[in-house]
């Protein structure tokens, strides 16, 4: 074992990484200066039992009756060898004939056992078709891709992947938000295509690794969604590729992540000391002081939107009131404020008592400026 994996397993404790999925890859592009989180996401830190055993849960992100929602409309998309589906694929990708051939991959299995087996058909499938082997247009059902994240191997799972007569490969998304009047949730799609530029990553190092282009897959996301109010589905094309930039910029942070290791103080560990081996049953013993201290030899960044991606949101958000950092105003004022991080700096060079440092000057100017107008406002009560 290398000495990084070592030290990411140290960080970790004496247990298995967390498993990524695509959700978890798009979160890596929210909040890309946060040094904790590149160093837990490295280290395949449980970051929701970290949040349970520090306190500060995060309430369950998907309700049980959305997610059987999404479930229920991904079957109806599929229902029939995938009829419906891949007559919304004719219209879109322009498919001259109505035959295709549909391969669901669930027959192997569906538990994670069956992951390794999936893959390695999927990318037996997917070289043959590329290779001209194989049905000139084929439907995936089901795949399973891989993406090496610090070095270990992360199964991802996406919808479908459609092959084009052309030699192009798509990746589809079936979500169970409706497009009304042709317009979406804007942060449902950005979800979506966050996941869907893991998925196009995936297929494109699969088929970099058998030495073909990259440019075979599309980085335009095929997004199956209801229509209007009913739950008749559509087809919409999505841009991914500045999503797929910045994964990849994200992703080879993590690769990079030995200099963030290097600061951290010897033997710095974030093990929750459970008392046994099994999942079900087992507590997290480690002193909640302890592994706070060691959690704070980590750079947090919170953001307002942390909350949106990251198990540990309310616990940095705490850490961030208690500190009164800017960063709790929001991203706006976080912005403007630039290298101010306390309220109390900012307050402090609005009145006058604090000087600013030469690169503080034109934003001291400013503050002292909205400070003269809310005296004026306000005759000067806080």
């Amino acid at each position: 074992m290398s000495s990084f994996r070592s030290r990411l397993d140290t960080l970790r404790g004496p247990i298995e990484p967390k498993p990524h999925n695509a959700r978890s890859l798009a979160a890596f592009t929210a909040n890309p200066g946060c040094r904790r989180r590149a160093l837990l996401d490295a280290a395949g830190v449980d970051k929701d039992a970290l949040a349970v055993h520090l306190g500060y849960p995060l309430p369950p992100t998907q309700s049980p009756r959305a997610l059987s929602r999404g479930a229920q409309f991904e079957a109806q998309v599929k229902d029939q060898g995938g009829a419906e589906l891949l007559s919304l694929l004719r219209n879109v990708l322009h498919l001259p004939l109505a035959e295709a051939a549909h391969s669901d991959l669930s027959v192997l299995g569906t538990s994670d056992k069956s992951l390794s087996v999936r893959h390695a058909r999927t990318r037996s499938l997917i070289l043959e078709a590329a290779r001209g082997k194989g049905p000139s247009r084929t439907m995936l059902d089901h795949p399973v891709l891989v993406l090496m994240v610090s070095g270990r191997p992360v199964f991802l799972e996406p919808d479908l992947v459609a092959f084009q007569s052309e030699g192009v490969f798509h990746v589809v998304e079936i979500k169970s938000f409706a497009v009304i009047d042709g317009q979406a949730p804007g942060d449902k799609v950005a979800g979506a295509v966050l996941q869907g530029a893991a998925y196009i990553i995936a297929l494109q190092e699969l088929l970099a690794s058998a030495g073909l282009d990259i440019d075979r897959v599309s980085t335009t996301l095929l997004l199956i969604t209801p229509r209007d109010f009913t739950r008749r589905p559509m087809a919409s094309t999505v841009d991914a590729s500045q999503q797929i930039k910045s994964l990849r910029r994200q992703l080879n942070r993590l690769d990079g992540v030995e200099e963030l290791l290097d600061q951290l103080p010897t033997g710095i560990t974030f093990d929750l000391a459970y008392d046994g081996d099994d999942p079900r049953t087992r507590t997290a013993t480690r002193d909640r002081d302890d592994l706070t201290k060691a959690l704070n030899t980590t750079q947090a960044r919170y953001r307002s939107n942390c909350r949106h991606h990251c198990q540990l949101a309310l616990f940095c958000r705490s850490q961030a009131h208690d500190g009164q950092l800017v960063d709790v105003l929001g991203s706006a004022a976080r912005e403007d404020l630039g290298s101010i991080d306390t309220i109390p700096a900012a307050l402090g060079l609005a009145d006058g008592s604090l000087s600013p440092a030469p690169d503080q000057e034109d934003l001291a100017a400013a503050l002292r400026y909205a400070e003269s107008i809310r005296n004026e406002l306000f005759g000067g009560a806080a």
